[in-house]
């Protein structure tokens, strides 16, 4: 971005358009690179002489200060002296006084005892008095990311994100709309999903009728505090945004721009600024701390349900909504969606209800904020709410969670065959539940006829008997668990018991079998 000072922008026909530049300025671009290039070393003073200079030279001195403003970004400047310049003072405004400074000859009596003070010569002082003032740094590297091309790229999209700082309102069209509603939520903007409306043909490019975005669906982009006042102040996460937005491959932008109290319509697209080594879309941030905190408490449960952030776009009607999570079932092709409703201005519940209500054929869990008063409302859309005040309580969402998975459990369970006989002899119940794409509780209560249940083993009566027969009272038990490591018995406790042995402990020396005496009826 740029200091609006330095913004270029045609007015041309009412339109609010950034005065972008093409490869024609390749040979100014490259002028002013080499200039930064060339003055390593020297005085920013002296630099900015020579920036100067080609300016003068221009016809649009806004262009070359706005190159430099983007190379002073790759540029190092350093305060390079004898002596600490605030020291410097400190001692030469010490020696002024006691000398009483009126004219040359004075001034050169207190830098002498200034010198003679601070044991260096008297250029020392000199050199070091104002070396920390901006104009006497000096450049001390240049490692600018740009060439020439990447340079006028970059200036581009900088003056395109200047353009936007007064905007009110961006409408926004991409191929690639999830990472487009992740950066915007990752600024704390506000959104809304209109459906396209591909009836409308009035020839305007903006609306892209005809073009590969026509069928996209268009987000219009404000902040929160445009549900009370008109206001410029997002214009600054607007211009951020573009970024993101210019890194795909197509995309569409149209601003209202509050121009000192007049409204003008600003329309950008793919191919009038992009982005030179476009940077990844980051992760996903989430909208609030009550999402944030529910997510990763949710995530440490060992559940059979996955969660997913933003998952997809649920038709409401004309419109869409994305809410903040999803849970997917992880035996079954079943998701329940989950929205937090935790903002509190009455426009926006108003909203929120709306598109609730217009929400049809998904599961869905909504948490909703006590304050609000609306779960009689969401419950009668058919959604589950769930009241929270503060945070939301796993537990509650879990509850809500197992009551679609006692469904599914039984629908899986019907499927299975009335006895189940696992081909190894030595298994787990995960096993078989893997084997059949089944949660472990779908086949909690079916019948193994060949194996005997131990714990979450099952096992061939043959291979207990082998065991038995190698196992003996008085072996330590670090000994017996070897002997069960070879058949894969990793449940030490529940073999023991079936095979009639228990572990007697001594103190810290380890444990030792002992058979176990069964009781029998006098």
């Amino acid at each position: 971005m740029l200091t609006k000072d330095l913004l270029r922008v045609s007015r041309r026909g009412g339109r609010y358009r950034p005065e972008v530049i093409g490869l024609e300025r390749r040979r100014l671009a490259a002028t002013l690179i080499g200039t930064y290039q060339g003055h390593v070393g020297e005085r920013r003073k002296t630099l900015e002489r020579a920036v100067d200079e080609i300016e003068r030279e221009t016809e649009d001195f806004k262009l070359v200060r706005g190159f430099a403003a983007l190379l002073d970004r790759e540029a190092t400047f350093e305060t390079d002296t004898p002596l600490p310049p605030e020291r410097a003072r400190r001692v030469a405004f010490g020696a002024a006084e006691a000398v009483g400074v009126a004219n040359d000859d004075e001034r050169e009596q207190a830098i002498a005892r200034a010198s003679n003070d601070l044991a260096v010569e008297p250029t020392a002082i000199e050199d070091s008095l104002y070396a920390d003032r901006d104009c006497n740094q000096r450049l001390a590297t240049f490692d600018s990311r740009w060439d020439p091309d990447t340079l006028i790229e970059q200036y581009n999209l900088s003056l395109a994100q200047t353009a936007l700082f007064d905007a009110t309102e961006v409408r926004l069209k991409s191929d690639d709309p999830r990472a487009l509603i992740t950066a915007v939520k990752r600024l704390g903007l506000m959104y809304e999903i209109e459906q396209p409306n591909n009836d409308a043909n009035d020839g305007d490019n903006a609306d892209d009728s005809d073009g590969p975005l026509a069928d996209q669906r268009t987000v219009v982009v404000t902040g929160p505090d445009r549900l009370f006042r008109r206001t410029r102040r997002y214009g600054t996460a607007f211009a951020r945004l573009l970024r993101s937005v210019a890194g795909t491959t197509e995309w569409q932008l149209t601003a209202t721009v509050d121009d000192h109290g007049t409204d003008r319509e600003m329309t950008l697209q793919a191919g009038d600024v992009s982005v030179p080594g476009v940077e990844p879309v980051a992760e996903p941030s989430y909208d609030s701390g009550v999402e944030r905190e529910f997510a990763a408490r949710f995530e440490a449960l060992d559940l059979d349900w996955e969660l997913r952030r933003e998952p997809d776009l649920l038709e409401t009607g004309s419109r869409v909504m994305i809410p903040d999570f999803a849970f997917d079932y992880r035996f079954a092709d079943f998701r329940v969606y989950f929205e937090v409703m935790g903002f509190w201005t009455p426009a926006y519940v108003e909203k929120k209800l709306g598109q609730l209500a217009g929400v049809e054929a998904v599961e869905l869990i909504v948490a909703v904020d006590e304050s609000l008063g609306v779960g009689e409302a969401i419950a009668a859309s058919d959604h589950r709410a769930i009241p929270y005040s503060g945070s939301v309580r796993v537990k509650d969402v879990v509850d809500g969670l197992q009551a679609y998975e006692a469904d599914l459990v039984a629908d899986a369970t019907a499927d299975l065959p009335a006895t189940i006989q696992p081909s190894d002899d030595v298994t787990t119940l995960a096993a078989v539940a893997d084997t059949y794409g089944v949660s472990v509780d779908a086949i909690e209560n079916q019948a193994f006829p060949e194996h005997e249940r131990l714990g979450q083993l099952l096992v061939r009566p043959p291979v207990l008997a082998t065991v038995s027969a190698e196992l003996s009272a008085g072996m330590s038990l670090s000994e017996a668990e070897s002997v069960l490591d070879d058949y894969e018995l990793t449940d030490t406790s529940a073999v023991l018991s079936a095979v009639d042995y228990r572990v007697v402990w001594d103190g810290l020396s380890g444990g030792t079998l002992e058979k176990r005496e069964h009781e029998t009826d006098e």
